[in-house]
């Protein structure tokens, strides 16, 4: 990671308290982190492991939607929990808390994934701390001007599903849904009565490189009827056109 000074320009007001939270596994990069950003003036907490991050942010408290910090900087690799799990619980819990998500992960797939399940910024190890501390403080200017988006919800008939809280609704009920299946259904849901076959679903969800059997897509859309459908035998939220592929309704 580039261990270049960082601006000496006068750091924003994140809140009163100046609270972050650097979920990182890997010492040299927390440790870096950590002291770039108390030179900027916040207080840092660190965790080096998702069970430590869980307890710290209070998500294994099955009730609680608060949460002590004010930027939370996650490593998408860390043992015991990782940062997509503790990203996808956050905003469960509909926790607004901005999120930086760290990862030597570079494809963009890897990216769409920890956006689409609520990181409101992703940064790509090795990384500049001068670009770390620039985006944080980006992040900060929306959530104190407001500018964060307002709530997206998509809707059809019972099926409702909230993009950036990464969150399924079936009849009322929670849906637990994997990262592919999400955006399967958010892409059905996205493009309603459009046909998608086997190919262009692997390309949107998997990826160009993927390397894989067709039969991948057809397994998921069948765990996925098996979660948002009555009868998946007989579905009605996702269809299969014969000869073509699949389709919302």
């Amino acid at each position: 990671m580039a261990t270049d000074a960082i601006a000496q320009t006068p750091p924003f007001i994140l809140s009163r308290t100046n609270r972050v939270l650097v979920v990182e596994d890997e010492e040299l990069i927390r440790d870096m982190v950590a002291s770039a950003l108390r030179d900027e003036g916040y207080e840092v907490t660190t965790a080096a492991d998702g069970a430590t991050a869980l307890r710290l942010l209070q998500l294994n408290m099955a009730a609680t939607t608060d949460c002590d910090y004010d930027l939370v900087i996650l490593d998408l690799m860390l043992p015991q929990f990782n940062g997509l799990d503790l990203c996808r619980l956050l905003r469960q819990r509909q926790n607004p808390v901005p999120i930086l998500m760290l990862s030597a992960k570079a494809s963009e797939a890897d990216r769409v994934t920890g956006l689409e399940l609520g990181a409101d910024d992703y940064l790509t190890k090795p990384f500049s701390l001068r670009e770390l501390v620039a985006r944080c403080r980006a992040m900060a200017r929306r959530m104190q001007f407001g500018q964060v988006p307002s709530q997206e919800r998509l809707q059809y008939e019972e099926l409702v599903l909230y993009p950036q809280e990464c969150r399924v609704t079936v009849r009322g009920e929670e849906a637990n849904l994997s990262p592919k299946e999400f955006r399967l259904l958010e892409l059905f849901m996205r493009h309603p009565r459009r046909v998608w076959s086997r190919e262009q679903l692997l390309e949107k969800i998997w990826g160009i490189d993927f390397i894989g059997d067709s039969k991948t897509v057809d397994v998921h859309i069948r765990w996925l009827r098996e979660k948002v459908e009555v009868d998946p035998s007989k579905p009605v939220y996702i269809v299969t056109i014969r000869g073509f592929g699949y389709r919302l309704g």
